[in-house]
């Protein structure tokens, strides 16, 4: 038992320590010892992190030259502290020859910029303490060991001077010397270096770690070969360039860098040194490529020769090697040109039938094209390419230049040709068909391989100042194939424009039924066309007509239309008729189609209340019931032919609401292309009235409400009373058409809303409503209704009103339909009940806020009790060095 209350303390604080290792502050530096070079910069870097306090942290550098971990440690510097640095470092300090570059605010470097051998020895780095609790490591030491510099540099070449004249693809060779006597076990990374304006760009290294780097602008010519480095006896390293390119004027030199494998394994540059090794000037290759001839015309048949000449002040072995292109644009890129013939460096040329391609000497060469035809009209140039033989046996380009482009003209027999365009048929009417022959006449020079297309054209008369507009009709293509145009696409899918070429040399254009807008100038253009070697087809020439005008005498239509009452006067329930005579003019055999209209007025008898389409007979004696609704009277209305130009409109059981103007519209109709009709003209008979004298009774409508101002829920009830005067009717003798409605509104400017109706035979017909509230119709009395509106909403505020439309039995026992009567609106309004609205309300707020208010406070007790602890936390010192742990 003694041993277990020994060992207890010991084993609290080895939790203690395992606890603070993996929580508190961790001061870092790099894994020692850095090894450094004499006179160089030294840069040592330092973090902290898992830290309380602010987010900027202070750093303090210390520095001692013996490694023992008692030894004692000198000032260097500090972040915040001005008066840290020791008598010892003073002068260094102020001399910013030792800085504090501060990274972030957790991070700091030491930056020593020339290390002496004194400087080695251990670095601390402390940062003061800005946590509440002591966790973690405040501190850590580096150790940095300074070596003599031993990297030895220089040029090592055959030339004295620094200058190299090279000419273009000549090889040239460049050395340095590089070696190090360092006590430490360094490796050397050698870099061959170019300028060729401000920045240097790495060509080729071998680095430290023994492996060859390319840099990426050298990449393929160090594939290839072209650029080599060798590591070579007595410490030379050799740049070879097979082959100088003009890209290779410039300067070079070799850049050495030691390197040192750290604690951590890794490589550290401790070192670097350069050396200007020479400037290099490369002259290009003269090369000049050009073609004989200028601007060449040939004719079609005959043969194109071409020679390309080149110029060149290379000396020594070199091919050449030459190539021909044709293009049809002068703008062409060298990818879009078509290559015709090419002669490599071993005077080998490509096969071709009817193009060849010989050598005459050492720089000219000779294309000559057979049997050219239209098709090789276009731009000639040829492209020169020099090789020179390289030391691996293979050949480099050194030069590549292109000639001027020679214009080509060949010119095609043109086969001559006239044009004749003859209508064969003329139009005297509208609907009379047209057609039209273009013929080719007095053609030569018009072999196998010529081919002849039409295009037809419409031109509308214009006045002599106005521009002329062609339209094209249709075309043919080099294959004879049809293209028509916007003009004619839809007649000629109807068969109503019809293009054929009944003979070789004749092509026709039909109008099947030319109308009023084909009136105006016609004419074609012969067009010739060419075969070539490949089996296309070129235009070689077109030829147009003289213009054949397309006109006829015309006269406007005229249509008359006579409206007649057959009986002077009648009564309601009777028959009414009329008849409708027309007469036209400058007409080809027309027919009539009638429309059967009546402007019905209100019960003032004057204004009209809009037109009603009754009936109507068509062209083809067809009728039909246009806006005729009247289920009750459906054969109540009949409209016949009784003669070619003359109607007759019958209208049976005749009502007081028939009343109004009655008018015949009549429509002419002329045959049009494919046996359809065509509107030729419109007319209006004069007004037959209907006007019934009668001293029959006057209905008046009225709405009432006991009461209009309701509260949302409640019930409203509106009363539609009927009253008579005049003539007194046996309530049997009487009915209604009941209906209500809505406008939402003060100032009745918005559009009546259907509410329900009630008609004379007691069918009730309801709106659909979006709201709860519902209405309900009945009839109360025989000349009484009452609409219920229940458990209003605000959506049956506004203005309410009923329309009736009354029936009267006559004395044979007709049911006459009398003029709608109106009533005058009566306003609704409905308000919200305050006290019912809010009451439920504030009675769940109240219940909620008590419910709230308790589980709040018996969370508070809770939490005070059980789960709260007073803890004393240390006063945080900021910028305070860290005490020792016999004062902790």
């Amino acid at each position: 038992m003694g041993h277990r209350g020994e060992d207890a303390p010991l084993l609290l604080l080895l939790l203690l320590s395992l606890f603070a290792s993996c929580h508190g502050r961790i001061v870092k530096v790099p894994a020692g010892p850095l090894v450094r070079v004499e006179s160089t910069e030294v840069v040592i870097p330092c973090n902290v992190s898992q830290y309380e306090g602010p987010s900027e942290q202070n750093f303090d550098w210390e520095f001692s030259r013996i490694s023992a971990p008692d030894s004692r440690f000198v000032q260097v510097v500090s972040t915040w502290d001005p008066w840290f640095t020791s008598q010892e470092y003073k002068d260094r300090v102020d001399g910013k020859e030792i800085t504090l570059r501060r990274n972030s605010n957790n991070s700091v470097e030491l930056v020593i910029g020339n290390i002496r051998p004194t400087d080695q020895g251990m670095y601390r780095c402390t940062t003061p303490s800005t946590d509440s609790v002591v966790q973690g490591n405040y501190n850590a030491v580096v150790e940095v060991k300074v070596i003599a510099d031993g990297l030895t540099v220089g040029r090592s070449t055959a030339r004295s001077t620094s200058t190299w004249n090279l000419s273009e693809g000549d090889a040239f060779q460049l050395r340095c010397s590089a070696s190090t006597n360092s006590s430490e076990h360094t490796h050397l990374h050698v870099s061959w270096e170019f300028r060729n304006g401000f920045a240097w760009q790495e060509i080729l290294s071998l680095t430290h770690e023994g492996k060859f780097q390319p840099g990426s602008e050298y990449n393929e010519r160090y594939i290839s070969g072209d650029v080599r480095l060798d590591a070579m006896a007595n410490d030379i390293y050799r740049l070879s360039v097979s082959q100088a390119l003009p890209t290779d004027e410039g300067a070079y030199r070799c850049r050495v860098s030691e390197w040192v494998k750290g604690a951590d394994a890794s490589w550290q540059k401790i070192q670097e040194k350069a050396v200007d090794i020479a400037n290099v000037v490369v002259q290009p290759t003269a090369l000049g490529v050009f073609i004989t001839r200028s601007n060449v015309s040939v004719t079609e048949g005959d043969s194109l020769d071409l020679t390309c000449n080149f110029t060149t002040d290379r000396s020594g072995i070199f091919q050449a090697e030459v190539r021909w292109y044709f293009s049809e644009s002068p703008d062409s890129t060298m990818a879009e040109a078509q290559v015709l013939l090419s002669a490599d460096r071993d005077s080998v040329v490509s096969d071709s039938t009817l193009i060849s391609l010989s050598h005459v000497d050492r720089s000219s060469y000779h294309l000559l094209v057979r049997d050219v035809s239209t098709e090789d009209s276009g731009y000639y140039y040829c492209q020169a390419t020099l090789w020179v033989p390289q030391h691996n046996g293979s050949w480099h380009k050194v030069a590549e230049r292109t000639s001027v482009p020679v214009t080509v003209e060949v010119l095609a027999l043109e086969p001559t040709y006239h044009v004749f365009l003859n209508a064969t048929k003329t139009p005297k009417y509208a609907e009379d068909p047209t057609e039209l022959e273009c013929r080719i006449t007095e053609a030569q020079n018009t072999e196998t391989n010529v081919r002849f297309t039409v295009s037809w054209y419409y031109r509308l008369p214009m006045r002599s100042d106005e521009v002329v507009k062609d339209e094209l009709l249709a075309t043919m293509d080099a294959d004879w194939t049809l293209v028509v145009g916007d003009r004619s696409k839809q007649r000629a899918q109807n068969g109503e424009i019809i293009f054929s070429k009944p003979t070789v040399d004749t092509f026709r254009l039909r109008i099947q039924w030319t109308s009023e807008a084909d009136r105006g100038d016609y004419y074609c253009v012969i067009s010739s066309w060419s075969r070539q070697r490949n089996n296309s087809w070129i235009k070689i020439k077109d030829v147009a007509s003289v213009p054949v005008s397309i006109l006829w005498s015309t006269q406007d239509y005229m249509l008359t239309v006579e409206a007649v009452k057959l009986k002077p006067f009648f009564m309601a329930g009777h028959t009414f008729e009329m008849t409708c005579k027309v007469s036209s003019q400058n007409i080809k055999t027309p027919r009539y189609s009638v429309l059967i209209t009546a402007e019905k007025h209100l019960n003032d008898r004057s204004t009209p209340n809009g037109t009603t389409r009754i009936i109507s007979l068509n062209q083809d004696s067809v009728v039909r019931r246009e806006d005729w609704t009247d289920q009750e009277r459906v054969d109540g209305v009949v409209l016949e032919k009784v003669q070619e130009n003359e109607f007759r409109y019958r209208m049976y059981q005749t009502q007081i609401s028939d009343a109004g103007l009655y008018r015949c519209v009549v429509t002419a109709w002329s045959p049009g292309g494919g046996g359809m009709w065509r509107e030729a003209v419109n007319g209006l008979s004069n007004p037959i009235q209907i006007d019934f004298q009668t001293s029959g009774p006057v209905f008046n409508v009225s709405v009432e409400s006991h009461r209009t101002t309701v509260y949302r829920g409640e019930l409203v009830k509106l009363d539609c009373i009927i009253s008579i005067a005049g003539t007194v009717i046996s309530p049997d003798d009487m009915s209604f058409d009941v209906s209500w409605f809505a406008m939402h509104s003060i100032a009745m400017d918005r559009d009546p809303v259907f509410l329900a109706s009630l008609d004379r035979k007691g069918i009730v017909t309801q709106a659909k409503r979006n709201g709860s509230s519902d209405v309900s119709l009945e009839r109360i009395s025989p000349m009484e209704f009452r609409l219920r509106i229940h458990g209003c909403e605000d959506q049956d505020f506004g203005n309410h009103y009923c329309l009736v439309t009354p029936w009267v039995r006559s004395t044979a026992g007709i049911w006459q339909q009398e003029m709608e009567v109106k009533s005058k609106p009566i306003l609704v309004t409905v308000k919200m009940d305050v006290l019912n609205a809010f009451k439920f309300p504030l009675l769940i707020g109240i219940g909620l806020s008590t419910i709230i208010g308790l589980l709040s406070c018996l969370i508070g007790y809770c939490s005070s009790r059980w789960c709260c602890k007073k803890e004393v936390q240390e006063t945080r010192r900021e910028r305070r060095r860290l005490m020792s742990m016999e004062m902790d």
